[in-house]
């Protein structure tokens, strides 16, 4: 594999992100919806809702590249999770390699850069959720020290999948 570039995203990558968080999430669980659910998802990676996210200093998005094609991408954001907060926390929202280059290391590079990006901002703990069925996600995660909380229904479209709710004491 080629050399890494890392860079945070800016506004002006909205239309690269939203292009990114579509593919992304099709390439990993498309198969699990409905043409419609799936469809209603993915109204929400719009280059609209990517230029605000983007131009609020609450988020974090992290990109990948290899020989100039997006890789891989991590957002961090405020909690939005049903969970109490009970101090200075950070969200992770997304965490993901596009299948191309899963294995090569670059996992591991982001969950480095969204520990020590969460403790820069002050937070205390780290929460993401992750698919039931994800396996090798929680594995990826519990090697990190993240520990199951809680459960909750994440919505794509009408459909309600069974989320494990995930946290790090930082």
């Amino acid at each position: 594999m080629s050399a890494v570039v890392w860079r945070d995203a800016k506004v002006d990558d909205a239309a690269l992100v939203a292009e990114i968080g579509r593919r992304s999430f099709v390439e990993t669980f498309g198969h699990l919806y409905s043409p419609e659910n799936l469809a209603a998802f993915l109204t929400n990676h719009n280059e609209e809702n990517w230029r605000r996210e983007l131009s609020d200093p609450a988020f974090a998005v992290r990109l990948a590249f290899v020989d100039g094609d997006t890789a891989a991408y991590v957002k961090l954001g405020p909690p939005s999770l049903p969970f109490e907060v009970k101090g200075p926390t950070v969200e992770l929202r997304q965490f993901y390699v596009l299948k191309p280059w899963q294995g090569a290391g670059l996992a591991a590079e982001m969950m480095d850069w969204v520990i020590a990006e969460a403790r820069r901002r002050g937070a205390e703990e780290l929460y993401l959720s992750v698919f039931i069925d994800n396996h090798r996600a929680r594995r990826f995660y519990e090697r990190y020290g993240f520990e199951a909380v809680g459960r909750y229904d994440f919505m794509v479209g009408t459909h309600a999948d069974e989320d494990v709710i995930m946290r790090l004491k930082l």
